[in-house]
């Protein structure tokens, strides 16, 4: 799947699924445009490891849930490279509760950050990817946004927010031969979940078919399925990556 002479976009790119989505896609030729917000010692350790592959890549901090600061990070990309190909929205936070105690700044913070910041970035990459003709754009969506989850009523509102954009953007998109899709992931192995209590993790894996985690590199390599070649004639799906946690 060889994408030499992309140039990729990867919100939330230095941390967790991010990171090992950035390092697949320079892997297989891509150079990578990585965004943080705060993450920076992240972003340039990964910035060094790519780097030191072979492949350029350019970091870059911008909260994309603002739309000037998201404008700021595509004409960065554009401004390097000259054109951009994939876009992979990644970025998001959780601030869960149970909305009794969720405060309107936990619901507002997760919806700009998860919803408007996708929404945000595929808006200013749209305007290149249509004028070139082409492009890829996978939205990073969530189980919770498909079944939805006690305590995330924000989160799982955003990414079931997500899952609506995938489906308009392609629709709208289609015809300038710019593929949208999402991928829900599960519950995947991260550092976060690796300070969860061993009984916590166990009863989550009593729920999953395939009876164990998923890795990080799944969800990579749905990503780079999507922007290949290989997924040229899918668009607007929902791809759950998932160990079989959620079917039908």
């Amino acid at each position: 799947m060889n994408l030499e002479g992309k140039v990729a976009i990867v919100t939330g790119g230095a941390n967790g699924i991010g990171r090992a989505i950035s390092l697949a896609l320079s892997a297989q030729g891509a150079t990578v445009v990585v965004n943080y917000n705060s993450s920076e010692t992240l972003a340039i350790s990964l910035q060094e490891e790519i780097k030191s592959q072979g492949q350029e890549c350019l970091i870059v901090q911008a909260n994309i849930g603002l739309f000037e600061q998201a404008t700021a990070l595509v004409e960065a990309a554009v401004s390097q490279f000259g054109h951009v190909d994939i876009l992979v929205n990644n970025a998001g936070i959780t601030k869960d509760n149970l909305i009794m105690r969720m405060s309107e700044d936990d619901f507002d913070s997760v919806i700009e950050t998860n919803l408007k910041g996708a929404w945000n970035m595929s808006k200013l990459v749209s305007r290149y990817m249509t004028k070139q003709r082409s492009g890829k754009i996978v939205n990073i969506t969530s189980v919770s946004g498909l079944v939805g989850n006690a305590g995330q009523t924000n989160y799982s509102a955003s990414k079931a927010g997500l899952v609506g954009l995938t489906m308009s953007l392609a629709k709208e998109l289609a015809k300038r031969n710019i593929n949208v899709n999402a991928i829900a992931p599960g519950f995947i192995e991260t550092a976060m979940t690796g300070k969860l209590p061993e009984e916590v993790v166990s009863k989550f894996i009593e729920n999953i078919p395939l009876s164990k985690l998923g890795q990080v590199e799944d969800i990579a390599a749905t990503v780079i399925f999507l922007v290949s070649e290989h997924s040229k004639y899918i668009t607007g799906q929902v791809i759950r990556v998932d160990g079989g946690l959620v079917m039908g």
